[in-house]
């Protein structure tokens, strides 16, 4: 239902079974936000080099970091409104925005969390998913608390589908 368009900005950064986990675990945020409408999220999986270049030019930021999202819409969090939306009348979709994710920071937090790439990976998509849907975390307030709460119950349900299969 929903369209997951995944892309690479290069050859050779690995990980095949890259785009199966985002799919899901974006599938996953989404309908743990409750969102029936038909959503687009155009995912660009990059290096450290390419993130780093990115985080410059849009935030101001000079260093690589591991997701960037850039939502459409200004959302508010858990109180998701269609109306609220830019649609691709032709797709006859909403269209949320883009999110990018470097390889190399999922495999080193995923080491260094202890819990792999594949989880690392499914969590970064769901945290971005979140900020797409109107969530942040800027200060460690309330937002973020919530935002939080929603990442955890999110990846519980991804963890828990994963060991009924």
């Amino acid at each position: 239902m929903h369209e997951i368009e995944i892309s690479r900005e290069k050859k050779g950064l690995g990980h095949r079974n890259a785009a199966p986990l985002i799919r899901k675990a974006a599938e996953a945020a989404l309908k743990a936000e409750g969102i029936r409408e038909a959503c687009l999220i155009s995912v660009m999986l990059t290096d450290e080099e390419g993130i780093h270049t990115v985080n410059r030019e849009f935030r101001g930021v000079d260093r690589p970091t591991d997701v960037l999202s850039f939502p459409l819409n200004e959302l508010s969090p858990g109180a998701f409104d269609p109306e609220e939306c830019e649609a691709d009348p032709d797709a006859g979709v909403l269209m949320l925005g883009d999110m990018m994710i470097s390889l190399p920071a999922c495999e080193k937090q995923g080491e260094e969390y202890g819990h792999g790439f594949n989880r690392e990976l499914q969590y970064l998509t769901v945290h971005s998913v979140l900020h797409l849907l109107g969530y942040d975390h800027l200060d460690e307030g309330e937002e973020k608390r919530r935002m939080r709460a929603r990442e955890k119950l999110i990846m519980g349900e991804l963890e828990g589908s994963e060991s009924e299969h």
